[in-house]
């Protein structure tokens, strides 16, 4: 599919490897009087690439998004392709949570989050991906090292890094049950990945991850430059990351399940174009197109 009238600062699946690209666009857009956000702690995200706050979620909500994520579970039709399975069979993501959850979309309102996402990008903000993770005890699977923007970027036509992620924990993130790696400060820079997007990559690539990916020898050089941090903490904690930021997590083979409220805010001004580097464009409940700036709750 070709690309018209928009310039590709970030190719990516190549045919062939080429010098990883340093980012042109800011870490932060706005200010800190834009939002509830210090300027410390606006330039330690510009800094690391992620951002850990705490009570994101009041206590009195845990056990009723607990109780509304296993509803959700239980709720979806087999045949709906917004749920994602293990091979095991088990859930792994629910897409769209919160167009199936009236609760859920009030997190996404909420002023522990709206407006920290709005002061990151700098203005207007919508859901560009939503999802609940599953990640129970003994069989959850692990995600490979990515930056979500080159998938997006590839696949779905994002042109600009200018979204943000937000993981909200519904549950304990101990360092033994698969809890997210970041490879804090590795979104100051682009790496380009090799290897042609196959048709409807996505059927394959949310279970496991093999197109998109950094080779294990640049992986090893950026955990050498930047080291390798790991999201803990009790529920209701939502960690902040950069949409080029380097992270993973292993399997969880302990008792202890895990699961999280995971949301995506792009910029109104970083509207989809065509896919980079795809032949088609992904589902909208993977890369929304309809662009419906989120508005506080009065």
């Amino acid at each position: 599919m070709t690309q018209t009238h928009v310039v590709d600062h970030y190719p990516t699946r190549l045919d062939h490897a080429i010098a990883p690209i340093p980012r042109v666009d800011p870490t932060v857009w706005g200010t800190a009087g834009d939002g509830p956000l210090p300027q410390r702690v606006l330039d330690e995200f510009s800094d690391r690439g992620y951002l850990i706050r705490p009570d994101a979620v009041p206590d009195d909500w845990l056990p009723r998004l607990r109780h509304e994520l296993d509803r959700i579970g239980a709720d979806v039709d087999d045949g709906d392709p917004r749920v994602i399975r293990e091979p095991s069979g088990s859930i792994r993501s629910i897409f769209e949570p919160h167009l199936l959850s009236e609760l859920i979309d009030q997190v996404v309102h909420l002023d522990t989050v709206l407006p920290v996402a709005r002061q990151l990008l700098g203005g207007d903000v919508y859901i560009h991906q939503a999802r609940i993770n599953f990640m129970p005890g003994f069989t959850g699977t692990g995600f490979y090292w990515h930056s979500d923007f080159e998938t997006w970027h590839a696949e779905d036509g994002m042109p600009a890094i200018r979204a943000v992620s937000c993981s909200i924990a519904l549950t304990e993130n101990y360092p033994y049950n698969g809890s997210l790696m970041v490879m804090p400060g590795s979104h100051r820079t682009f790496y380009p990945c090799v290897g042609a997007t196959p048709v409807n990559n996505h059927t394959t690539s949310l279970v496991r991850q093999d197109i998109g990916v950094p080779d294990q020898t640049t992986l090893t050089k950026v955990a050498d430059q930047h080291g390798i941090d790991q999201f803990t903490g009790p529920p209701g904690t939502a960690l902040w990351f950069d949409a080029n930021l380097l992270h993973g997590s292993g399997s969880n083979i302990t008792p202890f399940p895990r699961s999280n409220i995971f949301l995506v805010f792009n910029s109104v001004d970083n509207a989809l174009t065509e896919p980079f580097a795809a032949p088609q464009r992904r589902p909208e409940y993977l890369a929304a197109r309809t662009v419906r700036p989120l508005r506080p709750v009065a």
